[in-house]
C-alpha cells in the first residue's frame, strides 16, 4: 500500500501468536518489519514467511528489560531498514499466582518485562518519531487489567500500560505521534495454553468454556488483534489517540 511503504515497523514479543500476526499484518500492509523476542533465532520462522509473501523483516534478538540492549537493537533497525516510526509493544510473560504465593521474582519479571519493556522500547522508538513527526505507538493491554484472580502482577502491568498509553498520547500528540492500547480478551495463543495447562483443564475445553461466556460466542484469535493493530497505525487512524481498545468479542467495564 502507498501510505506505508516507507514506514519501519518494530513490534515486540513478535516470535509467535498475537506478536507474529500482527507482525505480517503490518508486513501485508507494505511496512518493513522488525520482528524483536528474546531470542532472534525464535522469530526466523516469521521472518521467512514475511519474505516469502515478498515483504521485508528482520529479527532481533533483544531482553526489552535491558535498557542498553533496547537501544542498539533499535539502533540496529534503523541502520538495517530505516528509521522506525510504528512500534507495537507486545512482548510479555506470565507468572501467575495468587499474592500469598507469588515471590518477589514472579513479581518482577512480568513487571519489567510488560511494564519497563514498553517504557523502555517506547523512549527508544519516539525519537525518530519525534524527529520524522509523524508515529504510531500500539501497546498491548489485556482485559486482565481490569482485575483477575491469580495475575496481580500481570493485571497491574497491563493496568499502569492504560495509563502509560493516555499519557504518552498527550506528551507526544504535538509531534503527529498517536498512542494507543489494544486490551485482548480471550485469544488462543500458546499462553492461553500455558494458563490451561496451570489451573488443569484441557485446552479445548479451556476455550469451549471461554466462548461461552463471550457474546459473540467463540475466542478470539491473533489476526483478530492484529486487524485492530493494522487500524491504528495506519494514515486514517490520525485522530484516535489515548483510547484503550477492548478486542474480546464483547464490551467490558
Amino acid at each position: 500500500m502507498a501510505e506505508t511503504d516507507a514506514r519501519v515497523a518494530i513490534v515486540t514479543g513478535a516470535a509467535r501468536g498475537i506478536g507474529a500476526a500482527v507482525a505480517t499484518r503490518l508486513a501485508h500492509d507494505g511496512m518493513a518489519v522488525a520482528l524483536l523476542d528474546l531470542s532472534e533465532d525464535s522469530c526466523a520462522e516469521a521472518v521467512e514467511k514475511i519474505k516469502a509473501s515478498g515483504g521485508t523483516a528482520l529479527a532481533v534478538g533483544v531482553d526489552v528489560s535491558d535498557s542498553a540492549a533496547v537501544d542498539a537493537a533499535v539502533q540496529r533497525v534503523a541502520d538495517e531498514l530505516g528509521a522506525p516510526t510504528v512500534l507495537v509493544n507486545n512482548a510479555g510473560i506470565l507468572r501467575d499466582n495468587l499474592l500469598f504465593k507469588m515471590t518477589d521474582d514472579d513479581w518482577d519479571a512480568v513487571i519489567n518485562v510488560h511494564l519497563r519493556g514498553t517504557f523502555l522500547m517506547s523512549r527508544a522508538v519516539q525519537k525518530f518519531q519525534t524527529a520524522a513527526n509523524w508515529g504510531r505507538i500500539v501497546n498491548l493491554s489485556s482485559t486482565s487489567a481490569l482485575g483477575n484472580r491469580g495475575q496481580a502482577n500481570y493485571s497491574a502491568a497491563k493496568a499502569g500500560l492504560q495509563g502509560f498509553t493516555k499519557t504518552l498520547a498527550i506528551e507526544l500528540g504535538k509531534f503527529n505521534v498517536t498512542v494507543n492500547a489494544i486490551a485482548p480478551g480471550f485469544i488462543a495463543t500458546d499462553m492461553t495454553a500455558a494458563t490451561a495447562a496451570r489451573v488443569g483443564v484441557d485446552f479445548e475445553d479451556f476455550k469451549k468454556g471461554a466462548a461461552a461466556a463471550i457474546p459473540v460466542q467463540r475466542v478470539g484469535t491473533p489476526e483478530d488483534i492484529a486487524h485492530t493493530a493494522s487500524f491504528l497505525v495506519s494514515e486514517g487512524a490520525g485522530f484516535v489517540s489515548g483510547q484503550v481498545i477492548y478486542v474480546a468479542g464483547g464490551p467490558k467495564d
